[in-house]
Parts: structure tokens; C-alpha cells; sequence
């Protein structure tokens, strides 16, 4: 299926008034997304349950006055009604599947009314999924994610306001760069990343486009932006 080229950026800037917004990322990896919309001029926290993850966050040179904090998306530590907007980018699928709703449901309790939550998930398909799927194959805990966004979207507090799918582009400098991000984001991923090897070296050169210096991909994704009722 074809998707249209944009950044993820881009689409977050068209589709959230970021300026003067309480943030919650939940999932915030090494803390890039948190500074963008700091940088944007939102009041933003970011949420990680990987220490090393949390430490690349916090070791990076503050944007302004974003703060991380230790924590899972399904029992998240803030009062109610906390966040204009709860972000969900590329991590909900990580939350274990039983857990999704109820990290979901979190979501809705920490947000204020009239707020937003905004989920980034990639869709299972393309030449980098199918790199990745001797390492892990992600095809059903991202089709469980979707189903419970769709279920959340029924409920009584949120109700989905839009759905986009895109195709956002994604830059590596070597297969070293991708291999170690790949671990990065899950530690339990080293020992298969390991297993692969040279074959999974070669996977990578294959399934990217080279250009300019740097190994290229699309990743298709989806957004679907939840709003309080």
C-alpha cells in the first residue's frame, strides 16, 4: 500500500497547538521528540521505563524546562487531569498487550477536558519491518495496539477525532547507527540483533535506498488522534 511522504515532525506541527500545551510523552525513549515540542514551546514530560533510555534523555542538553521521569504508560504517576495532551509515539505497541487498554484508559485519566491524545504507531509493513522481523516481529502486538485504540475510541471520555496514515522517513549514518538503535530501545533485542549478524548487515544495505552518504527508509505509520468528549 502507498502512503504519502511527510516527517513525523511536520505532521505533528499541523495536526497539535503545541505552544503554551502540558505535554505527557509516555515512551519517550532518548528524549528527541520531548525537546522538538519544547522547542515548540510546549511544557513538556517525558515518561521512559528503560534506565538507559532515561539517562540518554537526561545527559542531552535541556531545551528548556522538559523534565523526565521513571514510569510505564499503564500506571502512570500524575494526578488526574494533568496534560493538555498525552503522546503515545511509537510506543503503545511496546506496552504489554494485556496492558495496552488500561495504559490507554491512564492516558485518559491524566488528561484535561477538551484534551488530546495523540498515537504514532507504525504499521506492519515495508522494506525496514520486514528487515526487522527476524529480530522481532512486531505484527501482532501492533495490530493489538490499533484494536485497542479503536476500542478506546468507543468509550465513554474519548472519541477519535481524525486518523492519517503516512509514509516518514527514516536516516542512518551506518548499520552500526541502526544496530545500536535497535537495542537501545529494547535491551532484550541484543542477543537476537547478535544472532544475525553479518546476515542482518546485509539485510539493512539491502533494504535501503543510499543516498547522499546515509542508508534511507520509509516507514509507514499511522496517527490517530483520540479527543476528550
Amino acid at each position: 500500500m502507498e502512503h504519502t511522504p511527510r516527517k513525523h515532525t511536520a505532521v505533528m506541527r499541523d495536526t497539535l497547538p503545541l505552544k503554551g500545551q502540558r505535554i505527557l510523552d509516555v515512551g519517550c525513549g532518548d528524549g528527541g521528540l520531548v525537546r522538538f515540542m519544547t522547542r515548540e514551546g510546549a511544557r513538556v514530560t517525558g515518561l521512559e521505563c528503560s534506565d538507559g533510555q532515561l539517562g540518554r534523555a537526561r545527559a542531552a542538553a535541556p531545551v528548556a524546562d522538559e523534565d523526565y521521569r521513571s514510569g510505564v504508560g499503564q500506571d502512570l504517576p500524575f494526578e488526574d487531569a494533568t496534560f493538555d495532551v498525552v503522546v503515545f509515539f511509537n510506543s503503545l505497541h511496546h506496552v504489554p498487550v494485556d496492558d495496552q487498554p488500561g495504559a490507554l484508559a491512564e492516558a485518559q485519566r491524566v488528561l484535561k477536558p477538551a484534551g488530546e491524545i495523540y498515537i504514532l504507531e507504525p504499521i506492519a509493513e515495508g522494506a525496514f519491518f520486514e528487515m526487522m522481523r527476524p529480530i522481532e516481529d512486531e505484527t501482532s502486538v501492533r495490530a493489538y495496539a490499533y484494536e485497542a485504540i479503536l476500542a478506546a475510541a468507543k468509550g465513554p471520555a474519548v472519541s477519535e477525532h481524525r486518523e492519517l496514515t503516512y509514509a516518514a522517513p527514516l536516516r542512518y549514518d551506518s548499520f552500526e547507527a541502526c544496530r545500536d538503535g535497535m537495542i537501545a530501545v529494547d535491551e532484550k533485542r541484543r542477543a537476537a540483533v547478535e544472532a544475525e549478524g553479518e546476515k542482518l548487515r546485509t539485510a539493512f544495505i539491502t533494504a535501503a535506498r543510499f543516498e547522499d552518504g546515509a542508508y534511507h527508509f520509509a516507514t509507514p505509520s499511522r496517527l490517530n488522534l483520540l479527543r476528550h468528549r
